[in-house]
């Protein structure tokens, strides 16, 4: 089997069993058209079949030859013989309930089939099994599943109508503040209380500093004066010329 077709098939198996509870072995109704398709064409019916369902399958014969004598039988309780197309339908019933896979090479039959959700249907075309893409109803059964699956639940809408029937307290918020970065800081007063003792206290530190900076100043113009020494000035002499 090509790696396309074994994708596409393997897709189609996971619809039928997430979506409607398919589960290996599958359980295949093999009716006598098929097996002698299969015979004449030489084909391993059991592992072609496991080869396109993509797991492990359980086949049952109804009706039976000699090929199908190696499969279980499927009890379809008719009392009296009636046509194979007829017992098939009859044990699929209207919904499928056992999840059967059909293989069948009667047209008639897999066009009744399509009218019933959740029925894979297999059928041999020139020597190759292949399996048939779901049919509209499927599809359509699918999307309704999927849509009731995303409503709540009963029980789910008692809790959110009791909730909603408490309705939450409100919050009062009061006055907000305003907001720090944009307040501007506030100015310190230039008047202060007056101290006595502080300003007592200031004069006296002024005059310390003063008494200290004019002492060091008359200190360095010591220095200054002591280390210089002092230069003669020669005096130049001035000479009597004589006038000729």
């Amino acid at each position: 089997m090509r790696q396309k077709r074994a994708k596409t098939y393997r897709k189609l198996m996971s619809l039928y069993a997430m979506t409607f509870g398919f589960r290996q072995p599958y359980q295949v109704l093999v009716d006598s058209e098929i097996l002698k398709t299969g015979v004449e064409h030489k084909i391993e019916l059991v592992r072609q079949l496991g080869t396109v369902l993509q797991g492990e399958v359980k086949p049952k014969q109804q009706p039976s030859v000699d090929l199908a004598k190696t499969f279980e039988r499927r009890k379809c309780n008719h009392r009296e013989p009636i046509p194979g197309d007829d017992c098939l339908m009859s044990v699929v019933g209207l919904t499928n309930k056992h999840r059967y896979v059909i293989a069948t090479q009667s047209q008639p039959l897999r066009v009744k089939l399509r009218n019933i959700p959740a029925v894979p249907i297999v059928h041999i075309n020139r020597s190759v099994m292949i399996l048939e893409p779901p049919s509209d109803l499927t599809l359509e059964t699918k999307a309704s599943i999927e849509a009731k699956a995303l409503q709540p639940t009963a029980s789910e809408m008692s809790l959110t109508s009791s909730r909603s029937a408490e309705a939450p307290k409100k919050k009062i918020k009061g006055p907000k503040g305003p907001n720090p970065l944009s307040v501007k800081k506030k100015k310190i007063d230039s008047q202060k209380t007056f101290n006595p003792q502080e300003t007592i206290l200031a004069e006296k530190r002024k005059r310390d500093d003063s008494d200290e900076s004019q002492h060091e100043r008359t200190e360095v113009d010591d220095d200054a004066s002591t280390s210089r020494p002092t230069k003669k000035r020669r005096r130049r002499k001035k000479g009597n010329g004589t006038l000729g």
